[in-house]
């Protein structure tokens, strides 16, 4: 057995961790495997990242031939011919206009880099007093110190307030219970957008903004779906008063609703996109940032033969990274993988709203292949009625996340009807045990 002592778990209750480990040992396709040989269907895409299934056949390979071929070289001022195959193969699969990626390795870091791209683009143009972010309440964007700052999770913020950024605001969120059991996204609710305008710009003058961050679904703020409208009236405002907006799509990128952004399933296209998780199907650690051909240009023009932007990190561009992303793009494109959200949208809504009626379940919300139900908190307890369901279905066999008492639901894109009646039926079994 291996010694569990000096391992720091993160986002982890440590101590209730290792007195009774959740130790996988191995995965592929839908399915972790345990330490003691059972088997757990992957609900959540372990992350909401692993989009393609486990050690796919594709990834792997790549992952394998480049380590033995190449297994490291800097991207500060050198170069490898992988980096510049997926940055072209993104930009193919980006919203029109959008077209050049500069590369991180996680999500985190991707927003802080757009946060620095932000505020240098606004500052080369001469309106250097664009330093101002607006993010969102219930917001998810890294952990990171700029991330965290524009985020809107009460429970990430609560230890760092000193330490976080002074210049960002928040938009309210757009999670309504008068909205409840709402398939796909909420009628009414786009005039939440008009906040940005009403109330933020009067405050801090527009003048003084640099761009407004969200996620097209708010992904581990709790599943939250944007009213009709409410996105394009953000693209609107922004664009009315010269403010980036940046779409988080960390979690939504890489065919989790059916295209390959979610900018281009609402059909508005922000400035810039975050990207993480989904590029590799969460093989390798790799993320990045998408922006229009106008801003990459201005930093191009602005230093002559000096460097343009002065960032970046030791890893961007990895090898082994860039290989896992090839075979993972090869992987949905030859399965046409981003075609199952729209397949299987039918029996996924039916399953995340099956659940009206049942035990402790206030809402369900759904979009895409991403969906959660949200349950009643137990007084003083908040939280800990959506943790049991977690481990009581880990026990039955099947992963789904909670988020305080949300429990989200985000499975691979390569998984069958079978695989969600599992997951749904277990859920189902659960909540008529949760007291």
């Amino acid at each position: 057995m291996v010694n569990l002592e000096h391992y720091w778990m993160p986002y982890t209750d440590n101590p209730r961790f290792k007195a009774a480990p959740k130790m996988i040992v191995g995965a592929k396709d839908m399915h972790y495997t345990l330490a003691d040989g059972r088997q757990v269907l992957d609900g959540l895409a372990t992350l909401w990242c692993v989009n393609a299934g486990h050690c796919r056949p594709k990834i792997v390979e790549a992952i394998q031939k480049q380590a033995g071929q190449l297994d490291f070289a800097s991207s500060f001022s050198t170069g490898h011919p992988l980096a510049f195959a997926v940055a072209e193969r993104v930009a193919e699969l980006a919203p029109e206009g959008l077209d050049h990626v500069f590369f991180t390795n996680s999500g985190s870091e991707a927003v802080d880099t757009v946060m620095k791209m932000a505020v240098a683009f606004h500052r080369i143009r001469g309106e250097g007093a664009r330093t101002r972010f607006i993010g969102r309440e219930k917001g998810y964007h890294g952990v990171n110190i700029g991330g965290m700052s524009v985020s809107g999770v009460p429970v990430n913020r609560k230890a760092y307030g000193g330490l976080l950024l002074g210049g960002t605001d928040h938009l309210r969120h757009t999670h309504d219970l008068a909205r409840a059991f709402t398939r796909g996204c909420p009628a009414t609710g786009a005039e939440l957008a008009d906040e940005l305008e009403q109330r933020i710009l009067p405050l801090h003058d527009a003048s003084n903004i640099a761009a407004v961050i969200v996620e097209p679904v708010s992904g581990a703020g709790g599943v939250l779906v944007p009213p009709q409208g409410y996105l394009q009236k953000l693209r609107d405002i922004c664009t009315k008063h010269g403010i980036l907006l940046i779409f988080d799509e960390v979690i939504c990128g890489f065919g989790r609703l059916g295209k390959p952004f979610a900018s281009q399933y609402f059909g508005v296209t922000p400035d810039m996109i975050t990207f993480a998780k989904g590029v590799t199907s969460g093989s390798v650690p790799l993320g990045g940032v998408i922006v229009k051909k106008d801003i990459y240009e201005t930093f191009m023009k602005s230093a002559g033969a000096g460097v343009q932007f002065f960032h970046g990190y030791t890893y961007s561009g990895h090898p082994l990274a860039c290989a896992a992303a090839l075979g993972t793009l090869d992987t949905y494109a030859e399965e046409k993988l981003f075609d199952r959200p729209i397949e299987l949208a039918k029996a996924f809504e039916e399953g995340v709203h099956s659940f009206k009626g049942s035990p402790h379940v206030i809402d369900c919300r759904n979009l895409g292949l991403i969906g959660a139900i949200e349950l009643t908190p137990r007084l003083g307890a908040a939280g800990a009625r959506g943790f049991e369901v977690f481990e009581k279905c880990w026990d039955k066999g099947v992963f789904v996340r909670p988020i305080g008492d949300n429990v989200a639901f985000c499975p691979p894109l390569i998984c069958e009807k079978t695989h969600l009646d599992q997951m749904f039926g277990t859920v189902a079994e659960v909540l008529r045990t949760v007291s």
